[in-house]
């Protein structure tokens, strides 16, 4: 539980601009993180997530807007980061020394007890057996999980993570997700900016979604599938037929043709009257289902424009660029 369960909100960002000359990075963000939210910040490579995560954590001034950790600005006192950890990009070690001893340098840099908590957090990492090893010679994931057992050092009631999961294989994923449930049942705080979005639909409850530095959805991720209608896969005897009746009929929507279905979005009543309509113009249903929309079909619906389906778009990149 946070220590200030009625206070302000973990994290509020108003109005957030970064330029780097004529280059807008982040184009005016607005978001509120909320106490025991596990919150996703999700946005194509180059949509600006990483120079948002830097103003947030005051590693960079910006050009416009504020940024309050527990109601106080990171810009203007350095106690703004007391109860707040995490990484931007890849978190860095010397690799000739082990985890502990990596552990113990930070832990003294930072102080505040934190040397006495480096035993709970390679534990709560599940990397107490392997402390004694060289960073060197750790894997990818075991060197992200040691990163995040460096922001516990802090003893944080918000962690913000950047790309948290990338590169790792789907064990390492796994591992990862289930961390960071554990930290959340645990009460803390988490925002985490990822591009692996069937890893965020599994972890996270609330998101905010940018495109090119602008905020184009917040809110919880069930009221965006609502939002979003049933999503139906349909074949008929006729599809040029059922494409122009499905097209006319109210309350249809984003009909598609995609390797021979037609798929489209709407609510029951609509789906019922186009079935009657279908039969009407000789147009046999073969099948007709639901489908389950997922958060990266919504994704990119709101990030990308065009003609082809949004679920038929190629996987995500597993590299941030430079944002």
């Amino acid at each position: 539980m946070s220590p200030w369960p009625h206070g302000p909100a973990p994290l509020e960002v108003r109005g957030l601009v970064k330029h780097y000359g004529e280059l807008t990075a982040v184009g005016g963000v607005d978001l509120t993180v909320n106490v025991g939210d596990v919150y996703g910040y999700l946005g194509p490579n180059g949509a600006g997530k990483t120079t948002s995560l830097r103003m947030m954590l005051g590693l960079i001034r910006p050009t416009a807007g504020t940024v309050r950790l527990f109601g106080r600005n990171p810009l203007q006192t350095v106690d703004a980061l007391e109860g707040v950890a995490g990484f931007v990009e890849a978190p860095t070690f010397y690799p000739y020394l082990t985890a502990r001893r990596n552990l113990e340098l930070l832990a003294a840099f930072d102080g505040n007890g934190a040397g006495k908590r480096i035993d709970q957090a390679l534990e709560t990492v599940e990397l107490g057996d392997r402390a004694k090893d060289r960073v060197g010679g750790y894997s990818h994931g075991m060197r992200q999980r040691l990163g995040i057992a460096a922001a516990l050092l802090r003893d944080p009631k918000l962690l913000l993570l950047d790309e948290p999961a990338t590169g790792l294989d789907p064990a390492g994923m796994r591992d990862m997700r289930l961390l960071i449930r554990r930290l959340a049942d645990q009460g803390m705080t988490v925002v985490l900016s990822s591009h692996l979005l069937a890893e965020v639909e599994e972890v996270c409850n609330r998101v905010a979604i940018v495109r090119t530095g602008k905020i184009v959805y917040e809110g919880e991720i069930a009221d965006l599938k609502r939002g979003a209608g049933t999503t139906y896969r349909l074949e008929t005897t006729d599809d040029s037929m059922a494409l122009q009746v499905a097209n006319a009929q109210p309350g249809i929507a984003d009909v598609r043709l995609q390797h021979g279905r037609i798929t489209f979005t709407g609510h029951e009543s609509a789906v019922a009257e186009l079935s009657q309509a279908l039969v009407e113009a000789g147009a046999l249903i073969r099948a007709l289902a639901p489908q389950t929309v997922t958060l990266e079909d919504l994704f990119f619906s709101l990030t990308e424009g065009g003609d082809e389906a949004p679920h038929s778009r190629a996987p995500m990149q597993h590299a941030e660029a430079p944002a």
